[in-house]
């Protein structure tokens, strides 16, 4: 006879309670059978009757993108939600919960446009009319995939009473509001750099930006100083020197910024590489602390210091542009900006003020005019010197080939060095769009802007409506008000 087996030894003595209970939960075919059940009995009506007369409880929900099927995100956060409505409902609340979608923007377009390019159609060429339709009827598809997908996972709302961005009273209500800010005086039409997508061709949000490492094309450019305002004329047959990671810009170059703090150079080369494009008696004029720096990689090798003057002594200089006398043929003034440093490049910052924020917000305090020179697909307007109609990102060997050449002409004529001085690469962190991966440029354009200060005090009224807000937890109020707080328009 044989032994029972070990794992039976214990069988008989434990005693478990009998109940209706299945052995095995069989989720994926009970949930649907639970959903269904709550369908019949009419619970949401009955919760919503069992509310009368109880204090009101409302999650105001930001509301999901209408362009996918739900992911683990998705789940995390309603469920979340609705552990919320559920513990405040059994707390004695009326619990109102209004699910929502977003179905404006361009990652729908932005699939849209992909169904275009399989297909081998220009979206340029579609009537905009139909090409709204079928982005309204492919947020409409995703809408309805996502409440049902919602409801699969239990989530308990007032889905019949769902609003959706698309929906023409929502839009009525946009609108309305558009209105108020233009009627009180806040909305306004200006010309503002904007993180620009050539490949969408349109403005992009930070929201919708993500950094990728690329390796960008670096130059060294020399300026002639044509105005020297100092009273040694140290200035005199002098050239600043800038560097930037954006040739591109160089055509929309309009000023240069100096540090007021910084202690700055002018030297004198003596000695040079064989490679170099400076030639032996070239004065220049850089940040005092960079000097090695900028003579390793413009390939001096010999140099002497004829003069070292503060930052403020360059005030009411002027520069010619590189390209002078090739249709660039104003002033580049020198600008004092506190964000100039010396961490990296020469101690002067060139300013394209249609590129870049800070260059923008400095030209426009000092009255310079900001150019229009790329189109919204990224290529240089036809009105642009030399450069029509070539791509921003395909511009590096084309600018610093006039730019070489103003250089062998500034030399041949025996004038200060006007041009490029070096040219390199670098790997760094560089802004992309997150939809198409591509990266992405400052680009001044017209765009509309509602007003966060001056007379309708739209900043500070938001932050007062903030101190009557609970935050949990409490830290979260700091990073809502300094987002508030350093809003642009």
């Amino acid at each position: 006879m044989s032994e029972p087996k070990s794992q039976d030894l214990y069988r008989e003595t434990v005693f478990l309670p009998k109940t209706s209970f299945p052995m095995r939960g069989s989720l994926p075919k009970r949930e649907p059978e639970i959903l269904e059940d709550w369908a019949r009995s009419g619970l949401d009506g009955r919760l919503h009757a069992q509310a009368e007369g109880r204090p009101p409880f409302m999650l105001h929900d930001g509301p999901p993108y209408a362009n996918g099927n739900l992911h683990i995100g998705h789940a995390l956060n309603k469920i979340l939600k609705d552990v919320i409505n559920r513990a405040h409902r059994m707390a004695g609340f009326a619990v109102h919960y209004v699910p929502g979608w977003d179905c404006h923007g361009l990652p729908i377009e932005w699939k849209i446009e992909e169904e275009y390019r399989k297909a081998g159609k220009n979206k340029d060429s579609v009537p905009i009319l139909q090409f709204r339709a079928e982005c309204r009827a492919y947020a409409q598809k995703w809408l309805d995939v996502q409440a049902a997908e919602f409801r699969r996972l239990g989530v308990q709302a007032e889905w019949e009473r769902r609003y959706a961005t698309m929906d023409f009273a929502s839009e009525a209500t946009i609108v309305e509001e558009i209105g108020r800010f233009l009627l009180n005086g806040l909305l306004y039409r200006g010309l503002r750099p904007v993180m620009w997508s050539p490949v969408e061709k349109t403005a992009l949000a930070e929201a919708e930006i993500e950094y990728r490492d690329h390796e960008s094309t670096t130059i060294h450019v020399a300026f002639p100083f044509i105005h020297d305002p100092t009273p040694a004329r140290a200035l005199q047959d002098v050239s600043a020197v800038i560097w930037t990671t954006t040739p591109w810009t160089i055509p929309g170059n309009r000023a240069i910024a100096f540090g007021p703090g910084i202690t700055y150079a002018v030297l004198r080369v003596d000695g040079v590489t064989d490679s170099a494009a400076l030639e032996p008696g070239a004065r220049l004029l850089v940040a005092e602390d960079l000097i090695a720096r900028f003579c390793a990689a413009a390939g001096i090798t010999e140099h002497h210091v004829l003069y070292t003057l503060p930052g403020e002594a360059l005030t009411d200089a002027l520069c010619a542009h590189p390209l002078r006398g090739e249709g660039y043929d104003f002033e580049v003034p020198l600008l004092a900006a506190d964000f100039v440093t010396t961490d990296a490049g020469t101690g002067l910052v060139h300013m394209s003020p249609a590129h870049g924020e800070e260059d923008f917000a400095v030209s426009v305090a000092n009255g310079i005019e900001i150019p229009e020179l790329v189109l919204d697909d990224g290529r240089y307007a036809a009105w642009v010197p030399l450069f029509a109609d070539i791509h921003v990102f395909k511009a590096a060997d084309p600018v610093c080939t006039a730019l070489s050449a103003a250089m062998v002409r500034a030399s041949e004529a025996g004038a200060a060095p006007a041009g490029l001085v070096a040219r390199s690469t670098i790997l760094h962190s560089y802004p992309h769009s997150w939809r198409s991966r591509a990266p992405v440029i400052y680009r001044a354009t017209p765009q509309w802007f509602i007003r966060m200060d001056g007379e309708g005090h739209l900043r500070g009224r938001a932050l007062r409506a903030l101190e009557d807000v609970t935050f949990v937890p409490a830290l979260a109020r700091n990073r809502l008000s300094a987002m508030v707080a350093d809003r642009p328009d």
